[in-house]
């Protein structure tokens, strides 16, 4: 078993129907998806906020560089280009963590760091990622830890930032799990 957690964003054109094509993308291997968040941008260009989400996506076959690609693939696919570090984007897919036969993927390579080097950091990640799997964990180096902990432990300010949305068309692919029910197990998205 190969299970990915992806962290998927966007802050320009049809910010929705791009995180959307990512989830139909991954519709028949969804284990579970956040609530879409609005989010204020990192690093230091000024652009527009950010619509992001996380899936929980697992398939057998796929290894780590395998999400990459298909990462890649989609992002190609939103026309998104890499001009400027952290600038504005159609479509941001990354790889945050991958576990294979239950065992995290640890990982130093350039092309693909694992667990993604800044996870811990970004409330943008965590805070979705706690709302598709409330029991979730990031492994760092200090050993693996839950990512509710790694939540309270950002500033009050990056917390406060992420603020969840009302996509009905989103939200009804969920099911009717209210928030915070843990994941919605074999998930498939709705046509539109």
């Amino acid at each position: 078993m190969s299970r990915a957690v992806l962290s998927i964003g966007s802050n320009m054109g049809d910010r929705l129907d791009l995180l959307w094509s990512v989830r139909e993308h991954f519709a028949d291997r969804l284990v579970a998806a956040s609530a879409v968040y609005a989010t204020p941008p990192w690093g230091p260009v000024a652009q527009d906020d950010f619509d992001n989400a996380v899936l929980v996506v697992d398939d057998d076959s796929c290894g780590p560089m395998d999400w990459l690609n298909e990462g890649f693939g989609l992002e190609a696919a939103a026309a998104r280009t890499r001009q400027q570090r952290w600038g504005p984007r159609t479509l941001d897919v990354d790889v945050v963590s991958v576990s294979v036969d239950g065992r995290v993927e640890v990982s130093d390579d350039p092309v693909l760091t694992l667990p993604h080097p800044r996870a811990r950091e970004r409330a943008f990640v965590l805070i979705p990622w706690l709302d598709a799997d409330p029991d979730a964990q990031l492994w760092t180096p200090e050993g693996s830890r839950p990512v509710a902990d790694l939540v309270v432990a950002l500033d009050e300010s990056d917390r406060a930032g992420v603020r969840r949305q009302d996509i009905p068309r989103w939200d009804a692919a969920q099911g009717d799990r209210p928030p915070g029910d843990g994941p919605q197990q074999n998930t498939k998205a709705s046509p539109r």
